[in-house]
C-alpha cells in the first residue's frame, strides 16, 4: 500500500568531517607560536662540563675583560683607568664602541667569589645588551 517513495531508508554517513579537527590544531598552532619566544629568558651561558681550558683570542683580537668586585662595582680592562671603578651607563658605552668597532671581540667576565649571582647575571645581561654575543667566564685553576 505505501509507494516506493516513502520507504527510502536513510543511508548513514560513514566519513568523519576533518575540517574542525583541522581548525582546532590550526588554532593551538598559532598559540604556541606565539607563546614559544616569550618562554625563552636570560642570559646564555656555555658552562664547562670538566676542567676549562685556556681560551685562544685571534690575534688581531685583544680580549676586553670586564670585572666585579665583592661589593659589585665594575671595572673595564681598556684604557689607563684600570684600577677606578666604572658605572653601569659608562660600561654599556664602552663595550659598544669596542663592539662597533670590531663585532667579534672577546669579552671575559671575572668576578669576585664572594659577589652575588645576581649581580653576576646582571653584568652579562648588560654585556648582552651592548652587543656582545660570546661572554666567557674568568676562573683560577683549583689546583
Amino acid at each position: 500500500m505505501y509507494s516506493t517513495r516513502f520507504e527510502r531508508k536513510r543511508r548513514l554517513m560513514s566519513e568523519i568531517n576533518i575540517v574542525p579537527y583541522i581548525d582546532v590544531m590550526l588554532v593551538l598552532l598559532v598559540i604556541f607560536m606565539i607563546t614559544a619566544p616569550m618562554l625563552t629568558q636570560g642570559v646564555k651561558v656555555e658552562l664547562p662540563q670538566a676542567e676549562a681550558e685556556v681560551v685562544e683570542t685571534p690575534d688581531n683580537l685583544d680580549p676586553v675583560l670586564v670585572n666585579i668586585d665583592a661589593q659589585g662595582q665594575y671595572y673595564i680592562d681598556i684604557g689607563n683607568k684600570k684600577e677606578q671603578p666604572i658605572t653601569s651607563a659608562n660600561l654599556f658605552n664602552k663595550i659598544s664602541i669596542v663592539l662597533n668597532r670590531q663585532p667579534n671581540t672577546p669579552v671575559f667576565v671575572g668576578g669576585d667569589r664572594r659577589v652575588s649571582y645576581g649581580k653576576v647575571v646582571k653584568l652579562m645581561a648588560l654585556l648582552q645588551q651592548a652587543g656582545a654575543t660570546h661572554v666567557g667566564l674568568v676562573t683560577e685553576s683549583p689546583l
